[in-house]
């Protein structure tokens, strides 16, 4: 996968991010899995049909702090547990996508958060399997920071084995923000990987799990929802574009 990194106005560089190629796959889980939730049914095919880009990791502290100051935004708490290389948390989406749209402003390419559709295809690479490295739950410790080894923190990102498709804490460290209203099943769900809005109703949907959860949450499948104007600690986020620079 192609990895770039965007210059920004004020002399840095914007989070790395991975070019991802178009494709098809199987969206949720199959109906029999009983680790899956019934909001991840029922399973469908999707078509990404262009290529897109996402961030190789969650945005950290050291990119968010950056941003913070500026555009005068609120700088997140840490909890005490350190900024720099730790995904940034205690944000919202609200938060999320401001961080976008000050991207875009820095580098004249449009920044936004992924659609659920394309983090799903993402954090899966090309696997059809609960996580992107297989059915074994015993192994996400090589692979994410969740409640079993976590020590109840985050952890500085890409420390962990990345998917097939090079991207890091897909699965854990924390929930990520993404562009699509919630709704409770798939029924309905587009096909074409375009986010799913909706006119009324404000649950956003997050994915991926955190450190405080454990594996059944951390699944490619598993999603979540939150309004979006609430911060924790356990939720951040990565961006997403679709725009050649």
């Amino acid at each position: 996968m192609s990895v770039f990194q965007d210059r920004l106005k004020d002399g840095g560089e914007g989070p790395e991010m991975v070019w991802l190629p178009p494709g098809t796959f199987l969206m949720g889980s199959p109906d029999g899995d009983d680790l899956a939730y019934p909001s991840e049914w029922p399973q469908y095919e999707v078509r990404i049909a262009r290529p897109f880009a996402i961030g190789r990791f969650p945005v950290t502290f050291a990119d968010y702090d950056r941003f913070c100051a500026a555009a005068g935004h609120k700088l997140p708490r840490d909890q005490g547990w350190g900024r720099d290389r730790r995904p940034v948390i205690d944000v919202s989406w609200n938060d999320a996508v401001a961080y976008c749209l000050w991207l875009t402003g820095q580098t004249g390419r449009t920044y936004r958060l992924p659609r659920e559709a394309e983090w799903e295809y993402a954090c899966r690479a090309g696997t059809r399997t609960r996580w992107s490295f297989g059915d074994d739950g015993d192994a996400l410790g090589a692979h994410a920071w969740l409640k079993d080894n976590s020590g109840g923190k985050t952890h500085p990102v890409g420390e962990k084995r990345p998917n097939p498709w090079g991207l890091h804490d897909m699965h854990g460290n924390v929930w990520e923000w993404g562009q699509d209203h919630w709704h409770d099943s798939y029924q309905g769900a587009p096909k074409d990987g375009t986010a799913w809005e909706m006119t009324i109703g404000e649950g956003r949907v997050l994915r991926g799990g955190s450190w405080a959860d454990g594996a059944q949450d951390l699944r490619s499948a598993c999603r979540n929802r939150l309004v979006p104007g609430l911060r924790f600690l356990y939720f951040g986020f990565r961006p997403g574009t679709a725009t050649p620079g």
